[in-house]
């Protein structure tokens, strides 16, 4: 297939991404970052509406069409502006007249089932809002899934049928053993015709014309999970874990995803319009391997998105962090541009596990019959030396001791830090001639469950009524009281751990809830902390999983997290004054956040670095800002802030760490910095984990890499660096080394250590892309 099957904007697209073509089964386009990948495919959305305004639409829900969406509106609502034809001109877009969307019929994609519409995470709300009310599209046309439509035997509502809202499918196949059972069966039975009756509709429209869907981490397209027919239909359907954990900040965690069943349309519903335009949008490097998987391998049960190969019209449109791991992109990697040294990393590491193989007992003829080692300039085993000894100075770096140096380790979330480069952190707090300080740059409010922060306001009510908040009693303590001694709970609360007193545990956090409680509400009074609590606990019992919390309820959660986060580095006897809890405002809770503002996001920013002065700054580190939608705009934020301090101070010495965790991973070529990581440190982090982050313990809002703490995947992880460093160094480098510490070393920790202009050139090519959308508003 040439590029003539294109159409004009994925033409123009295709140009200005350098790329002459692909090798895969299906067609795709690459562009640089995530507010791009909105342009390209809101553009190509209304060159085909231009073509087929009564056309059949099935559009996707979630964060990935955040910039589709604003990208759509921006260009519909200026679509006569110089600025918007610009846009549209530039990149292929030639329309006479403005698109009319009025007569499109669209087709709802998925919904979790049972859920109330009206909530806020039900699918059928944000189809509502951002699809029917924001394109300004005909309601009437539009094919929906409304739990509260689906008619269920007598007249019952799903409530009354599924009182847990769990759905037994097994009752499809066998006998129910209860009259509830029964009745269940009949609704189950009744739904699956409902299905059959939806799928009908959409063939008699002539299938779906244009469909644009994510994929998700197992490789889904709508909810058809790794393995789905490719000849599957609408219908009632459990998923998998990777979908559950994927879902679970939608629905409030992973105990309430994990139970939830889904009504999806099916990959034959997709494709059953042979001349039907079916685009899959990827961000991010989490993706490239199902990315890989769905554009490389021959139609797979396994790999749902390669049904897409029935259609000639189906495309990807991905960033480059998504297309990362295609065979072209790898190719290109080393064929275009001057070689580095950086490549030869890259090729010698991948060969190694390639083929697995120790580095010193690759042949030449080993690296000649690489496709890629086989272009290093002058390969030869002298190559293979060189990465060889690359690598033990990278681990030399990893055990320099600092000295008086002023730290400041920076987190998107609590945890993050301690995920990322904990032991790193640990060997540095031991040397007395350096400061320490932690900042946590979000309230982190959303990884704290209604039912754990409801288990904490019943026990703190019943510590109060027991007398066992004696603070209460201190005359001081509502006017000023509760202020002070922040120092004393988390003090108390290690002692506890020590002593493995549970309930001498629950009683330091419920200190640290009462000192929040009053300070949250300006509370005079215990009547009033009491009235207060309960009002609390009966508005967590009247929302359902998921749903935003008010204001007061997030800043309640957040302190709970930034308690947590002053528990982990107490450890080590960092002083309460020194965790920064900057909590910006950006961090909203809803499903497209803001973007960070200069005075309310980066002025809080750049005057901890007026107040603390750093020598050395550690930082999440996603260049391409995708995933972890805060984890981005923490990086921007920071960033401008250094913008700002530069004018007014010298940082030529300044160190930026950038360092990645359980959601991104280095490639060992692309870290300057290798920590070796032993098994005491490794049970510390578990430890301190578990006893700390108490959110975080049941791990209700997992990485759908593991089903755990994210302490274990961090170990996980670790270990799997270390390996491939055992494949350059051999396994005798470490256990024969004159060096305790190497010695003793099983896991490993990557991170990239730059100068500030370093820094500041992966995150300016971010900004141009997010000011060209913001500046208008949205």
């Amino acid at each position: 297939m040439g590029k003539d099957f294109l159409s004009g904007v994925e033409r123009a697209f295709l140009e200005k991404s350098g790329r002459k073509g692909w090798t895969t089964r299906v067609p795709y386009i690459v562009v640089s970052n995530f507010p791009s990948l909105g342009l390209l495919t809101s553009l190509r959305f209304l060159e085909w509406v231009a073509e087929n305004p009564d056309g059949v639409i099935s559009l996707p829900t979630g964060k990935t069409p955040e910039f589709f969406i604003k990208w759509t509106q921006r260009i519909l609502e200026g679509w006569n502006r110089p600025e918007i034809n610009k846009i549209t001109a530039g990149n292929g877009l030639t329309l006479k007249r403005k698109p009319d969307l009025r007569g499109l019929r669209f087709v709802q994609i998925d919904v979790f089932y049972p859920i109330d519409p009206k909530q806020h995470n039900s699918f059928y709300n944000y189809v509502l809002n951002y699809y029917i009310k924001g394109f300004g599209l005909d309601r009437e046309k539009a094919l929906l899934i409304n739990s509260e439509d689906i008619e269920l035997p007598g007249g019952k509502n799903y409530k009354e049928i599924f009182p847990d809202f769990r759905i037994d499918t097994t009752l499809r196949h066998r006998e129910p053993l209860t009259p509830l059972e029964r009745l269940q069966q009949a609704a189950i039975f009744s739904i699956d015709n409902w299905c059959t009756r939806y799928e009908n509709r959409i063939r008699e429209m002539g299938g779906i014309g244009f469909f644009l869907g994510g994929v998700g981490p197992d490789g889904h397209i709508a909810f058809n999970t790794r393995g789905t027919d490719h000849n599957s239909v609408t219908r009632l359907t459990p998923t998998n874990f990777e979908t559950q954990a994927a879902a679970a900040g939608d629905l409030g965690g992973i105990e309430i995803s994990r139970n939830r069943l889904v009504i999806t349309i099916g990959l034959g519903t997709i494709t059953s319009n042979p001349e039907g335009v079916s685009v899959i949008f990827a961000a991010g490097e989490a993706k490239a391997a199902v990315i890989k998987n769905a554009l490389e391998n021959e139609p797979d049960n396994l790999y749902p998105a390669t049904v897409l190969q029935r259609q000639k019209n189906a495309r990807f449109y991905l960033t480059e962090g998504a297309a990362v791991q295609l065979n072209d992109s790898v190719h290109k990697y080393y064929t275009e541009g001057e070689w580095n040294f950086e490549k030869t990393e890259r090729a010698v590491f991948d060969l190694c596990l390639k083929i697995d193989k120790y580095a010193r007992n690759l042949t030449t003829d080993d690296l000649k019959n690489d496709p890629f080692c086989s272009l290093i300039p002058g390969v030869s085993k002298e190559t293979v030396n060189q990465v060889i000894a690359s690598t033990g100075r990278k681990i030399e770096e990893g055990l320099k001791k600092e000295t008086n140096q002023v730290f400041l380790h920076t987190g998107p979330h609590h945890d993050d830090i301690m995920l990322g480069i904990f032991p790193c952190i640990i060997q540095q707090l031991r040397e007395k001639s350096n400061e320490f300080h932690f900042a946590v740059l979000t309230s982190g409010f959303t990884s704290v469950t209604n039912t754990l922060l409801k288990r904490f306001l019943e026990a703190t009510l019943g510590h109060i009524k027991a007398g066992k908040i004696q603070m209460l009693k201190y005359p001081d303590f509502f006017e000023s009281g509760y202020r002070y001694k922040f120092d004393k709970d988390v003090s108390h609360y290690l002692d506890k751990v020590a002593d493995r007193d549970e309930e001498g545990k629950l009683r330091g956090i419920c200190h640290r809830i009462t000192r929040a409680m009053v300070e949250i509400y300006k509370l005079k009074s215990e009547e009033e902390l009491i009235d207060r609590i309960n009002k609390n606990i009966r508005l967590i019992d009247s929302s359902y999983s998921g749903e935003k919390n008010p204001p007061d309820i997030q800043r309640l959660k957040g302190m709970i997290r930034e308690y947590e986060e002053e528990l982990v580095w107490a450890h080590y006897g960092v002083k309460v004054q020194n965790i920064e809890h900057l909590r910006l405002g950006f961090y909203t809770g809803d499903i497209f956040t803001p973007q960070p503002q200069r005075q309310r996001d980066v002025k809080p920013v750049l005057d901890l670095f007026r107040r603390i002065r750093p020598t050395v700054i550690s930082l999440a580190f996603d260049p391409e800002g995708s995933g972890p939608d805060t984890h981005y705009k923490v990086l921007q934020a920071l960033a401008e802030a250094l913008r700002e301090w530069r004018k007014e101070e010298d940082l030529s010495e300044l160190r930026i760490i950038g360092y990645r965790n359980v959601w991104y991973r280095f490639h060992p070529s692309e870290a300057n910095i290798f920590t070796p990581i032993s098994l005491n440190s490794m049970a510390v982090l578990d430890w301190s984990f578990r006893n700390c982050y108490i959110s975080q313990v049941e791990a209700s809002f997992p990485s759908y890499d593991y089903d755990g703490p994210f302490s274990e995947l961090s170990q996980k992880i670790w270990v799997e660096q270390f390996k491939r460093v055992q494949l350059i160094l051999g396994k005798d480098f470490f256990y024969e080394n004159p060096s305790p510490k190497i010695r003793a070393t099983h896991g490993m920790i990557f991170h990239k250590e730059m100068k500030l202009d370093e820094f500041l050139g992966f995150a300016r090519e971010l900004e141009k892309s997010i000011e060209g959308i913001s500046d208008q508003g949205h």
